[in-house]
C-alpha cells in the first residue's frame, strides 16, 4: 500500500514528499501483515516513488560481497576460486558493447551468485567454493548462453570467454567504430536514442544531419532504413537498406530487414534475392529462413517454401511459430491437407493470442469441411486451398528493440514445460501447500537473518544507471492485536530512517507472497493446477492464481493520502511434488494503474530449507525476494537476499510440527 501525505503534495514549498507502502496486507480474518515503504524525493514537491521488491531465480545470498571487486585485483578466501568472464558479441575478438548479467549456479545445491560485467565486458566472481557450476550469461538484444564449468583451482583466476549471439528478433541500432567522423557518430548516437524512445521526428532530424556528413556509411544507411521501415515507407527503407547491404554484403541484419521491406511492398524477386543472401550470411538465424519461406510461398514455389519453413522451425523452435503458418499453407497448397492442418494447429497452440488466430481457425474449418464433403474424394490433391486469406507476414513480430528485457515476461506470457500425461491432484496440492504456508508463518517468528539489499535505478532501456548495496539485520515478529487475527511485522535494526535506504526507498514484506495459499486467504483467488513441471531439477506442481473480482483484495494495495488503491495480483507457484513446499512464486499486476502511475510490477520469491544443527531442526524460509517496477516514470530493480540465519529459542511448552527439508 502506497501512502502519500496530501498536505505535502499540495504545498508547493514543501521540500520533500513522504511515501509509505504497505504490501500484502492481511488485516482481516486470521492473518494480517504490515508493510511499509517510505521514500522521499526532492523535485518540485513531486513524489518520486517508494515501493517494494520481488525475488527471482537466483540466490545471491551466498556471498553478495564477491560481486563488487576491482577488476585489476582479486581477493578470495582460502580454498575458494576466482572466475573471470569476458563476454563477446557474435564472435571472439569483439567485446560486447553493453552490460551482461552473469548468473553462476552451483550444481549440488542450486545456490547462485550474480554479477554484472564492467565497461570492458569483463565480470568476475570471488570466494567461489570448489565444485561444479553452470553459468548463464544474458544481455539486452542477445540470446542467453549457458556453459558448464568446474572450479578446481584456488591459486589463480580462471579466465572464461563467452560468445553471445544476437537475438534475431531484436534490431541492433548501435553504431560500430567504423570510418565516420566524430560529429557524424555523435549525430547517429543521438538518433539511436530517439529511435529507441520511439521519437521518429527527432531521429529523422539527427539522421539527416549524419547522412550529410557520412552518406556512404553503412551504419547511417541502416539506421535510415530502419527509420523508414518504422514509418512504413518501405520503398525508402529499401533504398537505404540496399545501400547498407551493398557496402557490407555480409551484414545479415541489413539483408534480413531489406528482404522484409521488399516483402511488405510485394517485390518478391527483390525480397528473395536479399533473403537468400541473409541465409548465407547467418544460416543459424531462423528469421531469414522464415521470411524466405514466405517469399517462396507468394511465388507459389511450395516445395521450397515448405523446406525453408521446416529449417526455420528447426533453428528457432518455439520462437519460430510464424513458420508453422507458412509450413501449413505450403502443405495445403501441395494437397497434403492433414499435414497442413497439423502445422496450422501447432501455430495456434504456440501463438494462441496472435492476431491471425481467428483467420487460421476459419481456414482449418474450411479445409476440414472440404475433406468431409463427398465430392472431395479423389480431388483433394488437385484442388488448391484458399491460402490467400491468411497473410503469414502479419504473424511475424515487428522488428523492435527488446527495450523491456530488464523486466521478466508476465507469467501469462510464459508457457512452462509440463510432463505429458501427468494429471494434477488439484485439491490435494492446494490443501497441503496451505498447511506448509501455515508452518511458514510460524517459522517467520522464529528467526533473524542478515539481509543484503541490491538496488539499481534503470534507464529507459533497462540498463543500470548505478548499483547500490546495503546490509541489514532482519527480524520478523508475530503479534495478535485482536482475537482471531495475527500480524506479521518485519524490522531492519539500526536502519529505520530513509537515509539508510538507496534512493530513500524502503521496501519490506514481499517475502510473504506465499500467503496467497494460506487457508484464510486462498479463497480470494481463482487457482488452477497447470500440471507437473520442473524447478532446478526438482519435480513441482505448477499452480496459477488470480485475484477474484468478487472477493476483497487483502494482499497488495497502495494508499495515497486517504485514498486506497488495491492492486490485484496474478501469479504462478512452483510446489514440490513430494512435500508440497512452495519453492518459488511469481506475481504480476492484473492490470496497470495509470491513476497512480504504476505501470508494471513483477515480483518473485524463492524459499528453501534452512538447517539449524544445534537445534536439530529445519525451517522452510525465504531465500530471495526481487521486484522490477515501473513507477512514476522511473524504473527500478531490487533484490533482497537472506543469509546467516539465527533461530530464536522457543518456549519448551510450545508444540508445533517442524517442516521437513
Amino acid at each position: 500500500m502506497l501512502l502519500i501525505d496530501p498536505r505535502q503534495v499540495l504545498c508547493q514549498t514543501a521540500p520533500q514528499i513522504s511515501l509509505m507502502t504497505r504490501s500484502r496486507a492481511m488485516v482481516m480474518s486470521r492473518f494480517a501483515r504490515r508493510f511499509s515503504v517510505v521514500g522521499a524525493f526532492l523535485v518540485c514537491c513531486l513524489a518520486t516513488c517508494a515501493l517494494a521488491q520481488h525475488p527471482v531465480t537466483t540466490d545471491p545470498t551466498i556471498n553478495p560481497g564477491s560481486l563488487v571487486e576491482s577488476i585489476s585485483t582479486y581477493r578470495t578466501d582460502p580454498g575458494t576460486g576466482i572466475l573471470v568472464f569476458t563476454v563477446f558479441a557474435d564472435r571472439t575478438g569483439i567485446r560486447i558493447d553493453r552490460q551482461a548479467l552473469l548468473k553462476l549456479v552451483k550444481v549440488t545445491d542450486h545456490s547462485a551468485l550474480v554479477a554484472i560485467t564492467e565497461d570492458n565486458a569483463r565480470g568476475f566472481f570471488t570466494n567461489v567454493p570448489l565444485g561444479s557450476y553452470e553459468v548463464e550469461v544474458s544481455a539486452v538484444g542477445y540470446l542467453s548462453s549457458h556453459k558448464e564449468l568446474q572450479v578446481l583451482d584456488s591459486q589463480r583466476p580462471a579466465e572464461i570467454e563467452i560468445v553471445l549471439r544476437r537475438d534475431p528478433e531484436a534490431i541492433n541500432l548501435d553504431v560500430a567504430g567504423a570510418i565516420m567522423s566524430p560529429k557524424a557518430r555523435k549525430q547517429a548516437k543521438h538518433a539511436i536514442s530517439a529511435l529507441k524512445s520511439g521519437n521518429l521526428p527527432a531521429a529523422q532530424k539527427q539522421l539527416d544531419q549524419a547522412y550529410k556528413l557520412a552518406p556512404s556509411s553503412p551504419e547511417v544507411n541502416f539506421l535510415l532504413g530502419y527509420l523508414y521501415f518504422e514509418k512504413k515507407d518501405f520503398a525508402q527503407a529499401g533504398n537505404f537498406l540496399g545501400t547498407a547491404a551493398s557496402s557490407n554484403p555480409h551484414n545479415a541484419q541489413a539483408l534480413t530487414l531489406l528482404g522484409r521491406a521488399n516483402l511488405e511492398r510485394n517485390d518478391y524477386p527483390a525480397a528473395r534475392s536479399a533473403l537468400e543472401q541473409a541465409v548465407l550470411a547467418d544460416f543459424d538465424n531462423w528469421l531469414p529462413h522464415d521470411l524466405l519461406a514466405d517469399t517462396y510461398l507468394r511465388q507459389k514455389n511450395y516445395d521450397k517454401a515448405r523446406d525453408e519453413a521446416q529449417i526455420a522451425i528447426t533453428k528457432g523452435k518455439a520462437l519460430a511459430s510464424p513458420a508453422q503458418l507458412v509450413l501449413g499453407e505450403s502443405l495445403l497448397s501441395l494437397g497434403q491437407n492433414q499435414a497442413g492442418i497439423q502445422a496450422l494447429n501447432t501455430f495456434l497452440a504456440e501463438s494462441p493470442k496472435n492476431s491471425l488466430a481467428n483467420q487460421v481457425r476459419k481456414l482449418i474449418a474450411e479445409i476440414s469441411e472440404r475433406n468431409a464433403a463427398p465430392e472431395a474424394a479423389g480431388n483433394s490433391a488437385t484442388s488448391e486451398a484458399p491460402v490467400a486469406s491468411v497473410d503469414p507476414l502479419a504473424a511475424v513480430s515487428a522488428p523492435t528493440l527488446s527495450v523491456r528485457s530488464w523486466q521478466p515476461p508476465s507469467i501469462d506470457d510464459v508457457k512452462p514445460a509440463l510432463a505429458s500425461g501427468a494429471s494434477c491432484p488439484t485439491a490435494t496440492v492446494i490443501e497441503e501447500s496451505g498447511k506448509r504456508v501455515e508452518e511458514l508463518v510460524q517459522d517467520l517468528a522464529r528467526f533473524a537473518a542478515i539481509e543484503d539489499l541490491f538496488h539499481q535505478p534503470l534507464d529507459a532501456f533497462g540498463l543500470p544507471i548505478r548499483t547500490e548495496t546495503r546490509k541489514y539485520n532482519y527480524v520478523a515478529s508475530i503479534s495478535a492485536p485482536t482475537p482471531g487475527s495475527v500480524t506479521i511485522t518485519e524490522y531492519r535494526a539500526d536502519k529505520l530512517t530513509l537515509a539508510g535506504y538507496p534512493d530513500q526507498i524502503a521496501s519490506t514484506g514481499f517475502v510473504t507472497l506465499a500467503l496467497v495459499f494460506h487457508p484464510d486467504m486462498r479463497n480470494d483467488f481463482d487457482m488452477e493446477c497447470e500440471g507437473l513441471g520442473d524447478w532446478q531439477g526438482q519435480a513441482t506442481w505448477l499452480v496459477h492464481f488470480r485475484q477474484r473480482p468478487d472477493r476483497p483484495n487483502r494482499m497488495h494495495s497502495y494508499k495515497l493520502g486517504e485514498q486506497i488503491f488495491p492492486v490485484d495480483l496474478k501469479g504462478r507457484a512452483w510446489i514440490t511434488a513430494d512435500k508440497f513446499q512452495i519453492v518459488r512464486i511469481e506475481a504480476d499486476m492484473v492490470k496497470p494503474m495509470p491513476e497512480i502511475r504504476l505501470l508494471s510490477e513483477h515480483q518473485a520469491v524463492e524459499y528453501g530449507p534452512v538447517p539449524f544443527p544445534k537445534k536439530k531442526t529445519v525451517l522452510w524460509l525465504p531465500k530471495t525476494a526481487e521486484i522490477y517496477f515501473d513507477f512514476r516514470k522511473h524504473y527500478y530493480y531490487r533484490r533482497h537476499s537472506f543469509d546467516h540465519y539465527l533461530l530464536f529459542s522457543v518456549d519448551a511448552e510450545e508444540k508445533r510440527k517442524e517442516p521437513k527439508g
